[in-house]
């Protein structure tokens, strides 16, 4: 399966590239700004280096060929509204548009714990993933949207608390490593298709746990 991974060089962006490079038979692309990273990516594992700008015009037929799409770009929750809008949301909805264009099976988006209601400091940035997300379930495209808890760079633990509405309000934190685990893996297994569900470290295994979706 190629499967296309927007957002490649950010941190969760590698480590998909790295999580489907040695754990599976699929071949990972990496979608990413700047052609200068090139070089680290294709170390990581990536087959092919594409160079695109979410926040410009984009090929339409940027997708084609493509299998599956990962969604993991981000402008970052501490960036200003208008930033989130470009690549968060604006970004998002231009990829969701290719991918339906070209016929893509599945669209795995990585959208975070909170964006069902919008709220706090981080109300603009939730914001924006609550609209890309409606935009890929009204897409009609085959899709799984992945809210995890807050991102930390601690070593992978594989094991998740996954609900489609977690009742939790301590510690609502998973590793970036983990979240590459469940994204690459919603791919494969077939109850992770067209469901929403919040994600963070627990007691089960990451496959058990989706399967159990």
């Amino acid at each position: 399966m190629k499967v296309l991974i927007v957002g490649a060089n950010g941190y969760t962006g590698r480590l998909i590239i790295e999580y489907i490079a040695t754990h599976t038979d699929d071949h990972p692309y990496a979608m990413v700004r700047d052609e200068k990273q090139e070089k680290e990516l294709m170390e990581l594992g990536a087959v092919e280096v594409i160079e695109t700008d979410l926040e410009k015009e984009i090929d339409q037929e940027i997708t084609k060929g493509m299998d599956a799409i990962i969604f993991a770009a981000g402008s970052g929750s501490h960036t200003g509204a208008d930033k989130t809008i470009e690549v968060d949301q604006e970004g998002a909805k231009k990829i969701i548009d290719s991918a339906k264009e070209n016929h893509i099976s599945h669209f795995v988006m990585l959208s975070s714990i909170g964006a069902d209601e919008p709220q706090g400091p981080l109300e603009h940035y939730l914001a924006a993933k609550k609209e890309a997300d409606d935009y890929l379930i009204n897409s009609g495209l085959t899709y799984t949207i992945v809210r995890p808890g807050g991102l930390t760079h601690d070593p992978s633990t594989g094991k998740v608390t996954i609900a489609e509405k977690l009742d939790i309000v301590d510690e609502r934190q998973i590793p970036r490593e983990d979240v590459a685990h469940i994204l690459v893996a919603s791919l494969h297994i077939k109850t992770t298709k067209n469901k929403i569900f919040e994600v963070i470290s627990g007691d089960k295994d990451i496959e058990q746990a989706l399967k159990m979706m």
